[in-house]
């Protein structure tokens, strides 16, 4: 919810109380004071409507869905003002007098008053359980902000891991071909001495067979 709203609607709702305790002292009073009383509670009436419009235009400035909520409280809003106006009415009017004062205010008027008063509890609970309501989402969201980090940090570290066997595995791959090529070579230098084995005993039995025959004939 916005808090230049809320704000707007503390002050009306501070406002809207103070008019009602206002309307109710003045219908007591006669003459000057009761005159003195009824400006004050118009001031007081201009201020509300102003602040009635300021909710207005910052509820349309929001999205669509908490522009719904916040214009259908500024209804129940622009209702208590217009009651409010409507007793300030009826204070004024020149044909008012005390008796019908006294016996509004005895009947009609305190129960209109009671339910004015019943109203604006309604109000302010019903404002109550949105600012609890808004604070739930502020804090479900931030957890899920929260949630979204470390999932993106888990992430990160899977993939450097990732990155790590593969590079793992590459090196592995490199030592088995270069053990591949060492056997192999070991191969070719184990059969190259086999071969100069047999040729070097060739060549001691060539030796042998030949000094034997020198030996034979000189001694014959």
């Amino acid at each position: 919810m916005s808090q230049v709203f809320e704000g707007y609607e503390r002050q009306y709702c501070e406002a809207s109380a103070n008019l009602s305790r206002k309307c109710t002292a003045a219908a007591a009073l006669n003459g000057e004071q009761k005159k003195q009383k009824l400006s004050e509670i118009k001031a007081g009436l201009d201020d509300a409507e102003a602040l009635i419009r300021k909710m207005d235009l910052e509820a349309r400035s929001l999205q669509p869905g908490v522009k719904a909520t916040l214009l259908a409280k500024l209804r129940e809003y622009k209702t208590d003002l217009n009651n409010l106006k409507a007793e300030v009415k009826r204070l004024t009017s020149p044909n008012a007098n005390l008796a019908a004062r006294d016996e509004l205010l005895e009947s009609g008027m305190a129960d209109a008053m009671m339910v004015s008063a019943d109203q604006r509890g309604r109000l302010l609970m019903t404002t109550e359980r949105l600012n609890h309501s808004t604070d739930r989402i502020k804090e479900s969201r931030r957890t899920m902000l929260e949630t979204e980090e470390l999932g993106v940090s888990i992430l990160q570290d899977l993939h450097q891991q990732r990155q790590s066997l593969l590079h793992a595995h590459n090196n592995l791959h490199g030592v088995d071909d270069n053990i591949g090529k060492s056997k192999k070579i070991l191969t070719t230098m184990s059969r190259r001495m086999s071969r100069n084995k047999w040729i070097i005993g060739s060549i001691i039995t060539t030796l042998v067979v030949a000094i034997a025959l020198v030996l034979y004939f000189k001694l014959r």
